[in-house]
């Protein structure tokens, strides 16, 4: 079952059936998972790594800044200089709701880390999500190629 629009309420309807033709199907929102780490606790470096982040997260899986839903930023704690949000505003994404938060300190976790969740709507499935894990934060997802 797929939802869709009908004079601006959401109905349920199989795909492919009469009652879908000539409407639009809502898309799903998924996730896709980021991390870079950066060499130290500078403002320039924090939103420099942050815009390298987000531009290989979006062009990896074919983004378009419409359909961003959200955008959640954790640092670790030894980063305080700026907050990450500021280089997704930086890129123009005025209208995207974002937030940033503090990891728990887990000794021995990555230091200066910056983790990026990103919500998006999409048709695509699960499996075609391309998640991204740059510099030393490779090693969060060693599972992955890159």
């Amino acid at each position: 079952m797929r939802a869709l629009v009908d004079r601006g309420k959401e109905v349920f309807s199989p795909e492919g059936s009469e009652e879908t033709a000539g409407k639009q199907l809502i898309s799903k929102t998924r996730a896709v998972r980021g991390a870079i780490d950066v060499s130290s606790n500078g403002e320039n470096e924090i939103l420099e790594a942050t815009e390298e982040l987000l531009q290989e997260m979006v062009t990896r899986n074919s983004i378009n800044k419409s359909d961003i839903a959200a955008v959640i930023f954790s640092v670790t704690s030894d980063l305080n200089a700026v907050f990450p949000a500021k280089a997704a505003r930086r890129m123009g994404w005025r209208d995207v709701p974002l937030f940033d938060v503090v990891e728990i300190d887990v000794p021995g976790a990555l230091p200066r880390c910056i983790r990026v969740l990103m919500l998006i709507n999409t048709n695509k499935g699960i499996h075609e999500i391309k998640h991204v894990y740059l510099k030393g934060a490779a090693v969060l997802r060693k599972d992955l190629r890159q």
